[in-house]
């Protein structure tokens, strides 16, 4: 069994990924322990939002890497521990019989190298498979480098699996991971993908990564602007099939002369993430959504920042408007334009009508004319005006992973 102080060594050392979301599997429980079967894992949130229902923790975090960002780097000063399959297969069981977790994710530091920390991944969620029939939620961080048949083994175990892309640039990688390639994280994420779409083609029986692959990226820990990193972003959603791409705001917590000194901040991290759901649910490219060599607005949310930059496009009249129009109006969420769908087959919308459709009216106004009626304001400066206020009144900012209840707010990462 493993100690305490090995526990506590692991667990604080896997707590920097935040690429896991355990929702979307379709392992259903066929006699054994645990179900990750869609709604099947009961989940616990952190105030900002995070999953807590997991057990997050290394194999080890003796690492023959040199990732200038990594507080497990090879030359760090830390304590050095690592646990075996076994010992990890058996906590988890412990773990979930007390009902503390519904789920594992499980990571390591390339110990010995790539192949022989990858082998011990794997022989983990076997063990968990095959002897202890646990059906639960297993997400796997895979290993750059480890080889293709190992990473084919742990896709038919793992419920998701992520290689984290980390920084947005070649030229990046190379300074800061010089062990890490393009190439080495790009190559085993494709390997995912097409094996995934062959596994589902040929309509084998079992199981082949029913929920997909995430990534994640750190933002600010190096120079690339948000247009570069939203461009990366759709790529790899759309070359990749990827389910989420995850953002990280940089934090020193190491010391390095090639990294920041100061924190990136939340407010970026929480612009990417409203840019990505604008990629993934809102028909936006990001060609659209910020130019190459320029940073999302802070003050504005991309959407709102997108409309002021395409007025002729405005305003909308909701009574006729398309979909795909109506999902560009800033204010005017998924759910909301789905219910102006429906019920202008029977009437002419009012604004008294949107806002029982809770249409975020304050924002929505400035873009749309309801039968004909225009309630926003008349020029560019008074709509940026009061969308910035608006924005600041709202304290819409994504939360840092460290966050306590005392200091957390509601993390406002949904419909724009």
């Amino acid at each position: 069994m493993i100690d305490e102080r090995r526990l506590k060594i692991l667990t604080e050392g896997a707590k920097y990924d935040v690429s896991c979301s355990s929702s979307g599997s379709k392992r259903k429980n066929t006699g054994g322990m645990g179900n990750g079967y869609v709604a099947g894992c009961c989940h616990s949130f952190t105030p900002d939002g995070r999953c807590i229902s997991l057990l997050k923790i290394l194999m080890s975090n003796n690492c023959v890497y040199n990732c200038r960002y990594c507080p497990n780097r090879l030359d760090a000063d830390v304590p050095r521990v690592s646990a075996t399959p076994e010992e990890i297969a058996e906590l988890t069981i412990d773990f979930y019989k007390r009902n503390y977790i519904e789920g594992l994710f499980l990571s390591s530091a390339v110990d010995g190298s790539p192949n022989a920390t990858m082998e011990k991944l794997v022989r983990t969620v076997k063990l968990l498979r095959t002897e202890y029939r646990f059906h639960g939620y297993i997400h796997l961080k895979g290993i750059p480098r480890a080889d293709a048949l190992l990473i084919h083994e742990a896709a038919k175990y793992a419920d998701r699996m992520s290689y984290n892309i980390e920084l947005p640039s070649e030229r990046s990688l190379k300074l800061l991971a010089p062990q890490k390639s393009k190439e080495s994280l790009l190559l085993p994420m494709r390997q995912l993908y097409e094996e995934k779409r062959e596994f589902g083609a040929e309509k084998r029986k079992g199981l082949f990564l029913p929920a997909g692959q995430t990534t994640q990226m750190i933002v600010g820990a190096s120079p690339e602007k948000d247009g570069q990193i939203v461009r990366l972003t759709q790529s790899l959603y759309r070359n990749m099939g990827l389910k989420r791409v995850y953002y990280s705001s940089y934090v020193p917590v190491v010391h390095d002369s090639l990294l920041p000194d100061r924190p990136t901040g939340q407010l970026r991290e929480h612009r990417l993430y409203q840019a990505d759901w604008l990629l993934r649910f809102y028909g936006f490219t990001a060609e659209e959504i910020a130019p190459e060599d320029e940073d999302l607005p802070l003050d504005l949310d991309p959407k709102c920042a997108w409309a002021l930059r395409n007025p002729q496009f405005f305003p909308v009249e909701v009574n006729r408007a398309p979909l795909e129009m109506l999902l560009r109006v800033p204010g005017i969420g998924g759910r909301s334009a789905q219910k102006i769908l429906q019920a202008r087959r029977y009437t002419n919308l009012s604004f008294e009508h949107l806002q029982k459709m809770r249409v975020v009216l304050k924002r929505a106004r400035h873009f749309i004319t309801a039968s004909g009626k225009f309630y926003g304001a008349e020029n560019e400066t008074a709509v940026r005006r009061l969308l910035a206020a608006s924005e600041s009144m709202e304290n819409a900012a994504q939360l840092s992973l460290f966050s306590t209840p005392e200091t957390a707010l509601s993390a406002l990462t949904g419909e724009l």
